[in-house]
């Protein structure tokens, strides 16, 4: 797969500065590139490797063009455009349309013709598999589930029964979508499991990391929006609710029937309590813990910054006689008031 940087530049919007005939193999960090690859400057912090990069060109806004010692590739986003040129050099297999003769396919479910449906596959019974969707190897497919059009499921995924996938909906080897939730009731020392009677809606355009699960709802269902992305090896508990567009690093957990709006960003190990609201456009930090709804919009965090760890140790034994040290300054001021 090449190109010229000309052709580059037509399919990707971008204005050209330098030798247009330059064939293009791939891409590349300004590192790494070599002389038939593009790379990109996205990041103020790498740009001190600029210079010395031996890449055939990069994409850079118009503030950096001047800096390029090669060609450049100049435009308003270069970290989208980035993202762009990497589908055009996608080197995932293109996908042939089949069933292979091991998969298990129930009699009552509809599978479009133009499928690729690959070894030991199992779907299960009233399925409904739209067109152009992939299903990898070894995944599971539980009775009344229904996926959109041009869907992707990498190998070994599981989506019990009851899950609805929209378009375009792409899903990482080993996630498992619509498991039980965690719902038990106690009672003189035992737990009695709640049947979990509800299912999983995903939107269209959504990607779900390996490893990720997303539980079924115990009565109403869990939801998921338009446009979100998870990340691998995330907890959505049962009948919680993510807004379109909103974006969840690894590890992050989110208990149950807690409500994410729109086009919030939540970074690696947060983790949500349940029954909470956060409204839309909201940041929340890495380790960070959110117990009580959130309102307004913004950047939230908890959690203390990073230092060496004696200075840790001095500042955790502090924490520790905050408490003695509140009710000593109480009675400072009383006294102060009270001479006043």
């Amino acid at each position: 797969m090449q190109f010229t940087l000309s052709e580059l530049a037509q399919r990707l919007g971008a204005e050209l500065k330098g030798n247009g005939d330059q064939i293009i193999t791939g891409l590349n960090t300004l590192k790494s590139a070599s002389a038939t690859q593009v790379s990109f400057l996205a990041n103020a912090s790498y740009r001190s490797q600029l210079a010395d990069t031996k890449a055939a060109a990069v994409i850079v806004n118009e503030q950096m063009a001047g800096e390029v010692p090669c060609a450049a590739l100049v435009v308003a986003n270069p970290y989208l455009v980035f993202a762009q040129l990497s589908q055009i050099f996608d080197n995932r297999p293109v996908m042939v349309s089949g069933i292979h003769p091991s998969a298990t396919i129930a009699a009552s479910a509809q599978v479009a013709e133009d499928v690729k449906i690959d070894a030991n596959v199992s779907i299960g019974e009233h399925c409904v598999i739209g067109a152009g969707t992939e299903i990898g190897a070894g995944t599971v497919i539980g009775d009344h589930c229904v996926l959109g059009t041009d869907c992707l499921l990498r190998a070994n995924v599981t989506l019990y029964h009851d899950v609805v996938l929209g378009d375009r909906v792409r899903i990482h080897s080993g996630a498992v979508i619509g498991a039980d939730g965690f719902g038990f009731a106690p009672d003189k020392g035992q737990w009695h499991k709640i049947a979990q009677l509800g299912g999983v809606r995903i939107g269209s355009d959504v990607e779900i990391g390996a490893n990720t699960c997303v539980d079924r709802g115990a009565l109403g269902d869990t939801v998921i929006g338009d446009h979100v992305i998870l990340d691998n090896l995330i907890q959505i508990a049962h009948n919680v609710k993510i807004g379109d567009g909103t974006a969840i690093a690894a590890h992050a957990a989110i208990a149950g029937s807690t409500i994410i709006g729109r086009h919030c960003t939540i970074a690696g190990c947060a983790g949500i309590t349940g029954h909470l609201e956060i409204c839309d456009g909201v940041h929340i930090a890495g380790m960070t813990v959110i117990s009580k709804s959130i309102t307004e919009p913004g950047a939230w965090a908890s959690g203390t910054a990073q230092m060496p760890m004696q200075d840790w140790r001095r500042s955790a034994t502090r924490f520790r006689q905050l408490d003695s040290m509140a009710k000593r300054l109480q009675q400072l001021e009383k006294r102060h008031e009270g001479k006043a």
